[in-house]
C-alpha cells in the first residue's frame, strides 16, 4: 500500500522547500513526463497541501519567484494560478456545480438499474478495460489517492471518448480518490476535455503523446479512439455575481470555524478575536458513492492540524466533528459557547459550501450570525475568471504586486 503524504502545514511546508530548486526552468522542461507512480519528482506534489490550503498560493508564489524570478518559473507560477482560475470560474457559475451533482446522482442510480452500464463502469474504476496505460492510471488512483496531471487528462479523454461512459461519472471517480479533489478544478478540467468548458474544443488522447511521455512505458496503438466529437448540453450556465464578504457584521462574541477548504486559520484577517473553535468536515458529502478513505483521511487530518495551531494563536480549545446537519450541529456549538457570531474563510462551490449556506438560515432564526472571509488572493484573482484561462493570465504580474509577491529577481 502506498504511503499518503502527511496532513499537515509542516509538511506541506518541508514539501515546498524540497520542490523549490526544480521549480524553474527544470518544471518547464520536464512537467508533462509522466514517469510512474513514485516518479512524479519532477512536478510539485503541493497539490492536496494547496486544495486544503494547508500551504497558500501567495507563499507558493512567493518562495518561487524568491529562488528563480518570474521569467525562469513563469510555467509553474502559472500552474499555481489555474486553481484560482477554475474556482474563480465556478464561482461565478455555480450552475454548472449543480447540474453536475444533479447528473451524478441520477447516474448513480442508473449504475443499479442498467446491467451494462455497471458492467462497463466497474471495469474502469477496477482497471479491467485491457487499455494496459488507462488500467495502470486507475489503479495508481485508487492506491494513492493522485495522478500526474498529464495523466489525468490522457485518463478522461479516454474514459469519454473511447469507453463513450458518462464524464460525469469519471468526474465523480476522480473526486471520490484524489487527496486533492476539488469541486471546481476537477469537474472544469472534465468538462474541458469533453468540450463543454470551452465550447468545441476537447483534449484526444494520443498513442504517440502518452508513449512519448510515459517515455515508451505505455504505447495504446490501435486501442484508442481517433475522433473527440465534443459533447453538448442543452443548459446553459449563466453569469453570475461574486460573492459579497460578510464584512458589516461585528460579532460581540464570536467562534471560528474551520472547515477543508480552509486548513490555514491563523493567517485569516478576522473581524474579532475568537473565543471558541470548532473543525467540521465534508468529505463524504462530495458524492453519493462512497468517498475514499484516504480521501477523508487527508481533509480530517488537515481540519485536525489547522484546529491545533488555532488553539495555539488564538488561545482557544478546538473540537472536531463530521456532522451531517452542520446547521443543529453550529448551533448547539454557539449556544453552548455564548456566541453572537460564527466566524469562518470563505467556502467556494462544493460541499462545505452547501452545508454553510443550509446552516446560515438556521444561525440567523436563532440571532446568531455567520460570516465568511474572503482572501485578498482570491478577491483580486476570482473577477478575472470569466471566460479562458488567458485573461487571468495576463493580470499574473497585476496580481503578484497586488500581494506584495514582487520577484527579487
Amino acid at each position: 500500500m502506498a504511503a499518503h503524504p502527511e496532513p499537515t502545514r509542516e509538511a506541506g511546508l518541508a514539501h515546498l522547500s524540497a520542490f523549490m530548486p526544480r521549480a524553474g526552468r527544470n518544471y518547464a522542461r520536464l512537467r508533462n513526463f509522466d514517469f510512474g507512480p513514485g516518479r512524479h519528482a519532477q512536478v510539485s506534489g503541493l497539490s492536496p497541501w494547496l486544495r486544503h490550503r494547508l500551504v497558500l498560493e501567495p507563499e507558493v508564489i512567493a518562495q518561487t519567484l524568491g529562488a528563480h524570478g518570474l521569467s525562469a518559473a513563469e510555467k509553474f507560477v502559472q500552474e499555481v494560478v489555474w486553481r484560482s482560475y477554475f474556482k474563480g470560474f465556478m464561482e461565478q457559475r455555480p450552475s454548472i456545480w449543480q447540474a453536475y451533482r444533479r447528473d451524478v446522482a441520477a447516474l448513480a442510480g442508473r449504475l443499479e438499474a442498467e446491467p451494462g452500464l455497471r458492467a462497463d463502469y466497474d471495469a474502469a474504476v477496477n482497471g479491467r478495460t485491457g487499455i494496459d496505460c488507462f488500467d495502470a492510471w486507475a489503479g495508481e488512483l485508487v492506491e494513492t489517492g493522485y495522478l500526474h496531471n498529464h495523466a489525468r487528462m490522457w485518463f478522461a479523454s479516454i474514459w469519454i471518448f473511447t469507453l463513450r461512459l458518462p464524464w460525469e461519472l469519471g468526474a465523480d471517480f476522480f473526486l471520490r480518490h484524489l487527496l486533492d479533489g476539488d469541486p471546481a478544478s476537477n469537474t472544469l478540467g472534465w468538462r474541458w476535455v469533453g468540450g463543454l468548458h470551452t465550447k468545441g474544443k476537447t483534449y484526444l488522447a494520443r498513442p504517440d503523446n502518452i508513449a512519448k511521455y510515459t517515455e515508451g512505458r505505455f504505447n495504446p496503438a490501435g486501442q484508442l479512439a481517433t475522433a473527440a466529437p465534443p459533447l453538448r448540453e442543452e443548459e446553459e450556465h449563466p453569469l453570475m455575481p461574486l460573492p459579497e464578504p460578510d464584512v458589516a457584521v461585528k460579532p460581540q462574541r464570536a467562534g471560528l470555524v474551520v472547515t477543508e477548504e480552509d486548513c490555514a486559520p491563523e493567517t485569516l484577517d478576522l473581524p474579532a478575536a475568537p473565543t471558541a473553535e470548532i473543525g467540521l468536515t465534508a468529505t463524504a458529502g462530495r458524492s453519493p458513492l462512497p468517498v475514499s478513505d484516504a480521501a477523508c483521511h487527508f481533509a480530517h487530518g488537515a481540519v485536525s492540524d489547522a484546529l491545533a495551531r488555532g488553539a495555539a494563536h488564538f488561545g482557544v480549545e478546538g473540537q472536531q466533528s463530521d456532522p451531517e446537519d452542520w446547521g443543529a450541529a453550529l448551533l448547539n456549538w454557539a449556544r453552548a459557547n455564548d456566541l453572537d457570531g460564527v466566524m469562518t474563510a470563505y467556502a467556494p462551490v462544493g460541499p462545505v459550501a452547501e452545508r454553510l449556506a443550509a446552516a446560515r438560515a438556521t444561525l440567523a432564526e436563532n440571532g446568531v450570525s455567520l460570516i465568511q472571509i474572503l482572501r485578498p488572493w482570491d478577491k483580486a484573482a476570482w473577477p478575472h475568471a470569466t471566460k479562458g484561462f488567458f485573461k487571468l493570465k495576463k493580470q499574473i504580474p497585476a496580481l503578484i504586486d497586488a500581494a506584495g509577491l514582487s520577484p527579487s529577481r
